[in-house]
């Protein structure tokens, strides 16, 4: 059976992006156009479509990493932030992004709550993963 551990990261991103686009949970906010994605950014994504990557990345990553909230998903984000003549430090990205791109994934049904664990993909969203992760995998063979 072939998951999302046996194609590229990327590949499955961009043809999850496409998925989601689809569906009428998953919408960006007024205010993602404007938006950085952390403090370590100096302005905000260029992409017309980066909040759908962003959705699509966040249940990749909960699907690889298991259950996670969305601190630790902030932290996946985050970067390094220039302080100037001072050491550079290792930031945080931005917890609302996380937080709503996980309530709609919720809402979509891809997402369930695992009590105080944080947010873990559900049988919907492995098989939606599964099933892109197959189209991919018959692609590159063929």
């Amino acid at each position: 059976m072939i998951t999302v551990y046996d194609v590229p990261a990327w590949k499955l991103i961009l043809k999850t992006v496409e998925k989601l686009k689809q569906n009428s949970a998953i919408t960006p906010p007024e205010w993602a156009e404007f938006a950085k994605t952390g403090v370590h950014t100096e302005k905000a994504p260029v992409q017309e479509d980066w909040w759908f990557t962003r959705a699509a990345s966040i249940l990749r990553k909960l699907y690889v990493n298991g259950p996670m909230g969305s601190s630790r998903l902030a932290a996946e984000y985050g970067g390094s932030c220039d302080k100037g003549s001072m050491p550079n430090k290792a930031v945080k990205g931005s917890r609302s992004i996380a937080r709503k791109c996980m309530i709609q994934l919720e809402k979509a049904g891809y997402l369930t709550r695992d009590g105080k664990k944080g947010r873990c993909v559900s049988s919907g969203g492995v098989s939606l993963l599964d099933s892109i992760a197959k189209e991919i995998y018959d692609e590159t063979r063929s």
